[in-house]
């Protein structure tokens, strides 16, 4: 894959790009910025609320649409305070699919799957909230990417 010079203005300026992805991008990345995969691509349109279709793919991308996967990782008192059940309940309510499980190690992980906004909804809950009697000390995030179905079909408890 060949990047763009980084002092080019980027192709989205072109007369193909839909319209409010010129109209939003002119002016507002400086020349120097590029953006770097197709996925990151998707992301950075459908956040201008442009309808766009990736290459070869027959899916819509509509503003909320983009679905997300992350792996997490909370750090604190959070074994043996149902931080687990809390997780799964509180993904559920939103709509997420994929799992949460205890380490080894005293922490819990998991990964998150859904739209783009339902996951940032759930990573301010696992970073501040948690369960009742759970303390937060902090939660890492890996992994983010782009994706176009959904690799599981609820939220689990992994034990």
């Amino acid at each position: 894959m060949v990047l763009p010079d980084p002092g080019a203005r980027p192709s989205l300026a072109n007369a193909r790009a839909p319209s409010c992805a010129r109209q939003s991008f002119r002016g507002r990345i400086p020349m120097s910025a590029h953006l770097a995969g197709v996925g990151l691509l998707i992301a950075f349109l459908s956040m201008l609320r442009c309808s766009v279709r990736a290459p070869g793919v027959n899916v819509s991308m509509a503003e909320g649409d983009t679905l997300i996967s992350v792996d997490y990782e909370i750090f604190g008192k959070v074994q043996g305070v149902f931080f687990r059940k809390y997780t799964q309940a509180e993904g559920k309510k939103l709509g997420l699919v994929g799992w949460v499980q205890n380490t080894d190690q005293g922490t819990v992980q998991g990964q998150l799957q859904g739209p783009i906004s339902k996951v940032r909804h759930m990573q301010e809950w696992l970073e501040t909230k948690g369960s009742p009697k759970s303390h937060i000390d902090r939660a890492n995030f890996n992994n983010e990417k782009v994706i176009l179905k959904l690799d599981y079909a609820d939220f689990q408890i992994v034990k």
